[in-house]
């Protein structure tokens, strides 16, 4: 059984994704200290916590599926999408 602390898995977004808006670090961090990992690594329980956040909520992925669009292509079709996010986050933030 993998469970990761908030705390923990605050800190491995802030230092893996130092671009990632506070709020997001947060939510993140929540949604995946909420869960069992069974032996999952925090750096795969936050990858897949972020790609399905994003797919659902940032992109046409679940309005693809109900025009019919198979499952698998609509994730293919949406994945630049998700990667350019969090590509960016990836990125230090930059101070004004």
């Amino acid at each position: 059984m993998s469970r990761f602390s908030t705390e923990e898995v605050s800190a491995h977004i802030r230092r893996k994704h130092p671009g990632c808006p506070e709020f997001a670090v947060v939510f993140f961090a929540a949604e995946v200290a909420a869960k069992d990992w069974h032996g999952c690594k925090i750096g795969m329980a936050v990858g897949i916590t972020m790609q399905t956040y994003l797919r659902h909520n940032h992109t046409d992925y679940d309005q693809l599926l109900l025009e019919g669009v198979g499952r698998l292509e609509a994730r293919q079709r949406v994945q630049p999408r998700i990667n350019r996010m969090i590509d960016s986050w990836r990125r230090k933030k930059k101070t004004r």
